[in-house]
């Protein structure tokens, strides 16, 4: 099982699907050059595709083993965390007063792709590491930000996000985890949280937690959770480590994916209570979570990305050597290479264009990120978080379920092989599975994304993305380029479908919530479909117009077009018609 850094495809997306060059002429992002993108780039597919990727299928045997409450990562872990460190990589995106590079979301975005392509098991702690730095840099005191920060940002220290309770999983208002306030000013923790992705390991000497935990006197639901950091080890006035903290793993969950990634219950408060540090206000916890949550859900649909990409990339390979069965005038002697076979073809094309669809989904929200951190222009900041408020849902869950379904066609094109455990196929495939469940379920993003998405700015939001893929269908036929087929037709076709859907889902909201919640999963995959063709075919009209060999971008974009793009009008009628069968079918569910 191998991995193969997609250079070339990431940098021709982040050239159209997220406009980077655009970006930087505008100065956006100071001196920043695309030739120092593309070093950047070079130099972190190397150490995925050297350091990370072979560790993969070792973390996916040995485990996280768990004994008298320490956890042993697996063999090499330490070695390419300490490379990981040593690279800088943690600190890619973080802010130069703490240690880090500051280099836009875009180029990180690209980088935790190939993280998570390498190994989605490794990723997931620097990535929930990243996610405390942002929540403590937006939310917490000059304090806490002094002391935590710049080991954070470094690597020295680790970060994890700590939410689900046994009886409190998505939803996040029936926690129970009890926070007192203390005499000096901290607070006291008591109470348990599962799920809690590294909650325990030993890369690091330092493990800061950040624990959503309820006040005595707060109010109910989610309008009565505060965020606090609670670390492992207490931290000196010197910045030394002191005494442990009331906090430690319980046990190890037992998965049926990403084994090199320990998922643990954790217990706060045995001897009296765990020591937290208030983040942001008193019974604000959730706003200080969601700018946690919303950087780990864009990851998150970069790691389905990230696996799709390396099912392909063994797919493709496998596709190639093994032979089985004859074509049209072979001799009985003889055996076609698999990828011969026009089935064989139609699957491994399905798994590059989603993947390449979904990729770009993802970049396209990591730059509106960017411009709403770095915009000059109000006005214009405004418009992109919102844009970007829009994209996240998608780019979580489109890019997740692409990665469930394009590994799970890398096992169909491998036969029994890929059943076998030894292909690493069926690895991939169980690894995906989780990262559609987590972050937020996909079903959770798709209510998002209809219930409160949709309706920033009265609909002027969604209304000037769709006038965005109008903008590339235009141009595509403008193009006259017989090489796309029918893309332009069916693209325009899935724009329109987009369009109805989402003036009847707006229509809905307010007279018959629940009809418009039957239909927000299949209109986030609508969703994903258009936005996802349309990347594709600005990324095939940027190679014409660069002068570039055009031909395979445009083969992949009338392929998504007329494959993927084509299934929006069956969707706009499960959105519009199909509430009356999802909430009138209690017979079959008694």
């Amino acid at each position: 099982m191998t991995y193969r850094a997609p250079l070339a495809d990431i940098t021709s997306a982040l050239k159209s699907a997220a406009a980077l060059p655009r970006a930087i002429e505008e100065g956006l992002f100071g001196d920043l050059t695309m030739d120092d993108v593309e070093a950047v780039l070079a130099e972190a597919g190397r150490f995925a595709a050297a350091v990370i990727a072979p560790l993969n299928r070792i973390g996916d045997r040995h485990g996280t083993p768990f004994k008298d409450g320490a956890v042993t990562t697996p063999p090499g872990w330490k070695e390419a965390y300490r490379g990981w460190r040593s690279g800088g990589w943690n600190g890619l995106a973080a802010p130069v007063e703490w240690g880090g590079q500051a280099l836009p979301q875009i180029v990180n975005a690209a980088c935790i792709e190939m993280w998570h392509g390498a190994s989605i098991a490794f990723a997931d702690g620097p990535m929930l590491t990243v996610a405390a730095i942002d929540a403590l840099q937006a939310h917490g005191s000059d304090e806490l930000k002094r002391t935590y920060l710049p080991k954070l940002v470094s690597g020295e220290w680790a970060g994890t996000m700590q939410l689900t309770e046994p009886q409190a999983g998505s939803d996040v208002g029936a926690l129970r985890t009890r926070a007192e306030r203390s005499a000096d000013g901290t607070y006291r923790l008591k109470g348990q949280k599962i799920f809690i992705t590294y909650g325990e390991h030993d890369l690091t000497d330092n493990i800061i937690h950040m624990v959503l935990a309820r006040l005595p006197d707060a109010p109910p639901g989610t309008r009565g959770i505060s965020l606090f950091l609670v670390p492992k080890f207490l931290v000196n006035p010197d910045g030394s480590l002191g005494a442990r903290n009331d906090i430690r793993a319980h046990s190890v969950e037992h998965k049926l994916g990403i084994h090199g990634s320990p998922t643990c219950t954790m217990m706060l408060g045995d001897q009296g209570g765990a020591v937290g540090y208030l983040v942001g206000a008193e019974n604000a916890g959730m706003a200080a979570m969601f700018t946690m949550m919303n950087q780990a859900r864009l990851a998150v649909g970069l790691q389905g990305v990230g696996v799709a990409e390396c099912a392909t990339q063994q797919a493709l390979a496998f596709a190639r050597e093994r032979r089985q069965g004859r074509t049209a005038g072979m001799a009985a002697t003889q055996s076609a290479p698999i990828i011969a076979h026009p089935d064989v073809r139609r699957m491994l094309l399905s798994m590059r264009a989603l993947t390449a669809a979904a990729r770009g989904v993802c970049y396209a929200t990591a730059i509106t990120l960017d411009r709403a951190e770095r915009g000059t222009d109000a006005t214009a900041r405004q418009a992109a978080h919102e844009r970007a408020s829009l994209l996240t849902p998608a780019a979580k869950a489109f890019s997740t379920d692409v990665g469930i379904e394009v590994a799970s066609l890398g096992v169909q094109v491998h036969g029994g092989m890929g059943y076998i455990e030894e292909t690493g196929a069926a690895q991939l495939y169980r690894d995906a599975r989780i990262a559609a469940i987590y972050e937020g379920t996909n079903g959770i993003q798709a209510i998002d994304l209809v219930t409160r998405k949709l309706p920033l700015s009265r609909g002027a939001t969604v209304a000037a993305h769709i006038k965005d893929l109008r903008g590339t269908v235009d141009a595509l036929e403008a193009s006259n380029n017989a090489a796309f087929g029918l893309a332009p037709a069916r693209l325009a076709e899935a724009i329109d479908s987009l369009a109805r859907s989402t003036e009847w889902l707006l229509g809905r909201l307010d007279k018959d919530a629940d009809a418009a919640l039957a239909g927000a999963t299949p209109y986030l995959r609508l969703f994903g479909f258009a936005t996802g063709g349309c990347l594709l075919a600005r990324q095939a009209l940027a190679a014409t117009r660069g002068g570039e060999d055009a031909a395979p971008p445009a083969a992949l974009a009338r392929f998504f077009a007329e494959n993927f793009a084509v299934q929006a009008g069956s969707l706009e009628r499960t959105i519009i018609d199909g509430a009356p069968g999802v909430l009138g079918a209690e017979a079959a569910l008694a």
